[in-house]
This record gives C-alpha cells, sequence and structure tokens, in this order.
C-alpha cells in the first residue's frame, strides 16, 4: 500500500477536490458510455490513429481551458481502448473538469483491467473517499492493506488521515472494523481503531484499542499518549497515572516524559515536574525543547540560580525567536539582583516579536531610574515605537505611565487623550487616562472614560471598582457606587483593593461594621498604605483609637513616603 504516499494523483485527489465540489460532481449526469469493444477487435493502425488524436484533442482542450472536452475526449478513449495508462491519465483529466462521476466509473474499469495495480486501487479509494462512497471503499482498502504486507504497520497508521474528508465517522468506523480484522495481532491496526471509534464519538472502544495496541507493543509511546489524551476528559489525575506507570516502566521514553512532565505543571506540581526535566536534560542537555520549558518552570519556582544557566544556554542555541525569549527572562533576572546596565543590555537584545515592546518598556524604565532621567527614556520608547509600528500604540501607553510617575500629570494625560484618539476602543488606556483625571479633579473625564471601558470590556472588575470608589471617596451617588464595586467584587472576589473599596463605600453609608470586616479582609491580604488609611479611620471612628494609631505607625515605618497616611494622620492625630 505504499503507492498511498507515491501516487501523485490519489495525492491530488485528496488534497485539491472541496466537499462542495465531490457534490456538485456525485450530481452530474455521466455521459452515455461508449460501448467497450472486445480488445484486438480495433485494428493497430486505426486505433493507434484515433489514440493521438484524441490524445491531442484533450490536451489541447485542457490547454484551451475547457476540461470538460478533455474529460470526455480521454473518457471515451478509455472505455474503448482499455488501456491503463490512458485510464490514469484520463482519470486525472476528469478530475480537473470535477467530474467525478466519470472519474469514478474510469477508476473501476481501471481495476477490472488491472486488478493486481496498487496505482489502479489507490486512485478508486481516492475517488470513492472524494464521493463518500464509505460502502464501497472497504475492500479496496483490504486489497491494497493486503498488497504491501511489506508497509502494513505504516500503512494503518496511515488510514484516518486518508479518510479524514468522509463525514459520516460512525460508517468509517464500522468500515475498518471489517478492513482490520484479518490484523488483530498487530497493534497499529487497533491504534487505527482506536483513532476511528474516537472520531465517531465512541470514546469507550477508542479506550479499549488504543489498550489493545499498547498490550501489543507495551513500549509504543503512541499509545500510551493517546490512552491518556482519552483518559483526561474525565480525569487529569488518571491521564497523568498513565504517563507515570509508562515512565515507569519505560524509562527511556522521552515523549512521554515530556508530556508527564507539562501535565505536571498544569496541576501546579511543580517539584516532580522539576525532576522529570532534570532527567532529560542529563540524557540531551542541548535539547531547546527541553531548555525553555525547564528554565520558565525554575522562574516560576522563583529559582533564578537554576533558570538563568538554562536561559543562557537558549541564548546561544536557540532560533531568534527563542534567543529573544531568553535574553528577555534573563534581563529580568538582572534586574531583581539589582544589575540595571546587564538588564539593559539583555533587554536590547530581544528582537522584533512577542516580547520586544515588553523589554523596551523594562529599557525606557530603568532608564529613567538610572543616570539617562525622564528624556532618555522617553526617547528610546520614541525610537521603537518607529522600529516597531505595531507596538506604537503601547509605547505611547508606557511613555504617559513615565510622565505619570515623574509628577507630569497634565503631560501625561495630554499623551493618553492622543491615544484616545487613534484608538477609541482602547480600554487600557482610557483607564489610566481616567485614574490621571482623577488625580486633577477632572471627575466628568474619569465618569466617561470608565463607562466607555465598562461596555468595550464587561467583565473588567477594576473599571467597575474605580468608578464606584470615585463616587464614594467624593460622598456622592452612594447607592450606585455600592451597586458597582458589588459587580466588582462579583468578578474578581478575593482582590484586596476592590475589597477596601467595598469597605470603604460601607463606611461612607454608615455600615461601620461591615465596612471594618471587609477593611481588616483586604489589609490582611495585601498590607497596602491606602488600605492602612481606610481601616485606621474605621477603627478611630468607632473609637478604637489606639489600634488605629498603632496601624498607622506600623504603616508608617513600611510606607515612609505615602502621602494618603501623611493626609489621614494630619486629619485625625496631628
Amino acid at each position: 500500500m505504499k503507492p498511498i504516499q507515491r501516487a501523485a494523483f490519489a495525492a491530488a485527489l485528496v488534497l485539491t477536490f472541496s466537499a462542495s465540489a465531490a457534490a456538485a460532481g456525485a450530481g452530474a449526469k455521466p455521459p452515455r458510455a461508449t460501448p467497450m469493444p472486445p480488445a484486438g477487435e480495433v485494428s493497430a493502425r486505426s486505433h493507434s490513429g484515433q489514440v493521438v488524436y484524441q490524445v491531442l484533442l484533450g490536451e489541447i482542450a485542457l490547454q484551451r481551458g475547457n476540461p470538460d472536452l478533455a474529460a470526455s475526449a480521454y473518457a471515451d478513449l478509455a472505455f474503448r481502448t482499455r488501456d491503463p495508462k490512458v485510464l490514469e491519465r484520463a482519470v486525472e483529466v476528469a478530475s480537473i473538469a470535477r467530474r467525478f462521476d466519470i472519474a469514478y466509473e474510469l477508476s473501476r474499469l481501471w481495476v477490472g483491467v488491472e486488478p493486481a495495480s496498487a496505482a489502479a486501487r489507490q486512485t478508486l479509494a481516492a475517488v470513492l473517499i472524494m464521493q463518500n462512497r464509505t460502502g464501497e471503499l472497504g475492500p479496496q482498502l483490504s486489497a491494497l492493506l493486503e498488497q504491501d504486507r511489506e508497509n502494513l504497520a505504516d500503512n494503518l497508521m496511515r488510514l484516518n488521515r486518508m479518510l479524514a474528508r468522509i463525514q459520516d465517522k460512525a460508517a468509517v468506523y464500522g468500515m475498518l472494523e471489517h478492513v482490520l480484522a484479518p490484523y488483530a495481532g498487530i497493534a497499529e491496526a487497533h491504534y487505527a481503531l482506536a483513532t476511528a471509534a474516537f472520531h465517531a464519538g465512541d470514546r469507550t472502544s477508542a479506550l479499549m484499542e488504543v489498550r489493545k495496541a499498547g498490550a501489543l507493543r507495551p513500549d509504543w509511546e503512541t499509545a500510551a499518549l493517546f490512552e491518556s489524551q482519552l483518559v483526561a476528559r474525565d480525569s487529569t489525575e488518571a491521564a497523568i497515572g498513565v504517563l507515570e506507570r509508562f515512565v515507569a516502566a519505560h524509562p527511556k521514553a522521552r515523549e512521554v516524559r515530556l508530556h508527564l512532565a507539562r501535565g505536571l505543571i498544569s496541576e501546579k506540581r511543580y517539584p516532580e515536574a522539576k525532576r522529570h526535566f532534570e532527567q532529560m536534560l542529563a540524557d540531551d542537555p542541548d535539547s531547546v525543547e527541553l531548555i525553555y520549558p525547564a528554565a520558565v518552570l525554575a522562574l516560576q519556582q522563583n529559582d533564578p540560580a537554576t533558570a538563568e544557566p538554562l536561559l543562557r544556554r537558549l541564548l546561544e542555541r536557540g532560533a531568534a525567536s527563542e534567543r529573544g525569549i531568553a535574553a528577555y527572562y534573563l534581563g529580568q533576572i538582572a534586574e531583581d539582583r539589582g544589575d540595571p546596565a546587564e538588564a539593559i543590555a539583555l533587554y536590547k537584545q530581544v528582537a522584533i516579536g512577542e516580547q520586544f515592546v515588553p523589554a523596551q518598556v523594562r529599557v525606557a524604565s530603568l532608564l529613567q531610574k538610572a543616570g539617562g532621567g525622564l528624556p532618555m527614556a522617553r526617547t528610546h520608547l520614541q525610537e521603537s515605537g518607529r522600529r516597531y509600528p505595531p507596538g506604537q500604540i503601547q509605547f505611547l501607553v508606557a511613555e504617559a505611565h513615565l510622565l505619570r510617575d515623574a509628577g507630569h500629570d497634565d503631560e501625561a494625560l495630554a499623551l493618553l487623550d492622543r491615544v484616545i484618539a487613534q484608538q477609541p476602543e482602547q480600554a487600557d488606556a482610557l483607564y489610566d487616562a481616567a485614574l490621571l483625571a482623577e488625580k486633577l479633579g477632572r471627575m466628568e473625564t474619569v465618569e466617561t472614560n470608565l463607562r466607555r471601558v465598562i461596555a468595550l470590556q464587561p467583565a473588567n472588575a477594576h473599571a467597575y471598582n474605580a468608578l464606584g470608589y470615585s463616587f464614594a471617596d467624593r460622598g456622592i451617588r452612594l447607592d450606585e457606587a455600592r451597586q458597582l464595586i458589588v459587580k466588582a467584587v462579583e468578578l474578581a472576589p478575593e482582590d484586596p483593593f476592590i475589597m477596601d473599596s467595598m469597605g470603604w463605600v460601607l463606611y461612607r453609608l454608615g455600615d461601620l461594621p461591615g465596612a471594618l470586616a471587609q477593611l481588616q479582609k483586604a489589609y490582611a491580604l495585601r498590607a497596602d498604605a491606602e488600605i492602612a488609611a481606610h481601616l485606621g479611620e474605621v477603627l478611630w471612628t468607632l473609637g478604637r483609637r489606639d489600634e488605629a494609631l498603632k496601624l498607622w505607625r506600623d504603616a508608617d515605618k513600611r510606607f515612609p513616603d505615602s502621602d494618603v497616611l501623611k493626609s489621614v494622620r494630619q486629619k485625625f492625630a496631628p
């Protein structure tokens, strides 16, 4: 059955014809077949002359864009001569003309004339697939498999790809049960049945067949991976168990071990995943496929000492995109250990790609903090935007953040307004502009922008929270403020800043016990200066002034530059 891969026409049939074209061809009226005279009835001279004439007629018709005439000419010639070479070309021309009805009759004739020809059966099988004639397909597949016993395993593994166009998957599975019955002792036959059953929606049969395949070939990784995939639909833990048992029995099974490590990561079983990556890297230390996930896993576990050498190997050996990823993460490691010069150098190595924008934003932030200051940081972002126009909006937003952090709120807001003018649906810019507008007292802009964010992103908890808090902090529209914050809580129930807002609006509404509970929970989750200020104010109002003062003193030590803490201390305990 090796011609399944070799036959050019068969491949063309499978790849070229759409299902709709097949349906159209199936409905076309077949031409009247010319009676087929017995071989030898036509004289050699007249036969030769007629053959040459009709071949020329067919080829010229094709060249002149008349495939129907070409198909008719070749079909007439093929039916009369019954010559295998002519039949092969006639089927091909019929396919070009999308006359699948003719291709079907010609393919059947070719098999009848040359029953031992794998090419003929392959072609007929391809036509039957295109026309969804599953009932007639089985005998052809059986013959093809039997004719190429030498490549039986490979051909069995190709079966489902070959049959992928047939829409009735249950019919395919039923047909293959009969076709593959003689091969019950071959693992690949059971794997083919498992695949067909899976596509037919019969997961129970699929699992049964893939386990038979695994029993016949106990070290076959492909079967183990498929079994795990099937089991995972009911239980991730059970799927991991399939892979663990296989790896225990076959320690060198790299693909299964790699899938096992990835599965463990998805279940947040990081130490176990790390052990598997270490074992694989010990066997193959230069594999980029292993280095990258192992490095990311180490970063997730806050283990830069393990991640850094892996990333440096990736930087040396990886493709361009992988080198960019490595440089980005190495820049983060250098930044975390307090080496801004090294971090900047690494971030600048990140080429255009997924990490380019965040890397250049980090460069700008580091430049602002270092000797270059704000002008150099802004210049870097502007140059990066020119290098990578698709990221220009993100660079403008980052530039606005730099201006905001440097205390240039008006200029930052003007830049964000420019972004919004270019992209009115840029939700991040709208949100950031709203926060800046609040600092500048432009409350109408705050409300307008946040309502636009909510309209664009109905699940944006922070937009509901910011709008509700802006009302609560000013003591206006408190019922609406509470409704907005309740919505934010529904969307992000564990967010400490949203809990803080809920506590603050309850305080404004006079519900001191409710406010205290929310603020204490928020502060336990996140020790933040503003939450401390709010919690202290509620404690003070409840008459628990010693607790409030102690809280503020402790917060002052943590956040010595907090304006909000200074303000609340000045208000209640000057």
